[in-house]
């Protein structure tokens, strides 16, 4: 049984995998390199070969337990004919979203649009390094994709004014969404990936009140969905103030956290597998401290099954030793 198998499933405790967020990019020199001869993001997500190679070059370095296709939640919204494109120290910008035009869109057009990030996830999961490691396809939770596709850039500031102000238009994109999402989680297990992460970026923005509508409900359907296929799903509902209730209502496989959760109320609250929350900064600082700050977490949930992995994606400054020192830490634990 592969490593994050054995803890989503069999709920082990004796081991602690390691992956990390965003671990196949921006920090690794050898990636640097595909970038600079590769300026357009979404080109390079399409092409399965850079894909697949930019995928395998951190397990090439690094002693982890699984890897996750290089590709972006925003490769649904542009599946689905929305204009997406990535500004150098702005982040993405989206196009007007026309409901009339999305509604156009069949499986067969969507497909066709995305079908090298399954060819990608195909070369990854058939390829040697990974005989005993996990491959994790991942898709951005209804909510998330609803905000950028509405809001056309990232709500880091807030979102617009105006956002709730067409329910109808609100309900019909998320049902459109979830039907999406369906199809690409489904198209990523056939080629190969044998966990799903959702990652649900923006369920911070939301009010407690509006959180069973636009994170649990459309969340849930979509973790039915997966364990229908016979794959663990992981969720990552970032900033949310009440774990506990997620878990009970989206009941998950596992349930990775963010940096600003205190991990010791989470092993109170949380039965299910959990993953993460190592601050990603830490990797920035020096040995002693990284060591002390991850041994903090293996110690806290060292009789609770838990998948090592950081609060968030791994930040474009952090030096590839300290990743090799943090590895490790949690493999000599």
């Amino acid at each position: 049984m592969k490593p994050l198998n054995k803890v989503l499933i069999n709920n082990d405790t004796n081991l602690n995998p390691i992956w990390i967020m965003r671990q196949a990019g921006r920090y690794l020199p050898e990636f640097r390199e595909i970038r600079k001869q590769n300026p357009d993001f979404i080109n390079l997500c399409l092409n399965d070969n850079l894909a697949s190679e930019i995928t395998l070059q951190p397990l090439k370095r690094f002693d982890l337990d699984a890897a996750i296709i290089f590709s972006d939640i925003l490769m649904l919204p542009y599946g689905l004919g929305q204009k997406v494109a990535f500004e150098k120290n702005f982040g993405p910008k989206l196009g007007e979203l026309n409901l009339n035009e999305v509604i156009k869109i069949d499986e067969i057009d969507f497909v066709q649009k995305i079908h090298r990030i399954y060819k990608a996830i195909k070369k990854v999961s058939t390829s040697n390094i990974l005989k005993e490691k996990n491959t994790i396809g991942f898709v951005g939770a209804p909510w998330t994709l609803l905000v950028y596709m509405i809001n056309q850039q990232s709500p880091k500031k807030n979102l617009k004014k105006d956002f709730f102000k067409d329910e109808f238009l609100i309900n019909r994109i998320l049902l459109i969404i979830e039907k999406f999402l369906k199809i690409h989680i489904k198209n990523q297990i056939d080629y190969g990936a044998n966990i799903i992460q959702i990652f649900d970026s923006w369920a911070g923005l939301l009010d407690e009140k509006d959180l069973p509508n636009y994170v649990y409900a459309p969340t849930l359907n979509l973790v039915n969905y997966v364990k229908s296929l016979k794959v663990p799903v992981i969720c990552f509902p970032r900033e949310i103030k009440n774990y506990k209730e997620f878990c009970n209502i989206v009941k998950p496989d596992a349930i990775s956290i963010d940096y600003n959760v205190d991990p010791k109320k989470i092993l109170d609250d949380i039965k299910i597998p959990v993953q993460g929350g190592l601050d990603p900064k830490i990797l920035l600082t020096d040995y002693v401290n990284l060591k002390k700050e991850a041994l903090k977490y293996l110690e806290i949930f060292k009789n609770h099954p838990y998948i090592f992995n950081l609060g968030h994606g791994i930040l474009p400054d952090t030096n590839p030793e300290m990743v090799k020192n943090l590895i490790k830490i949690v493999k000599n634990y």
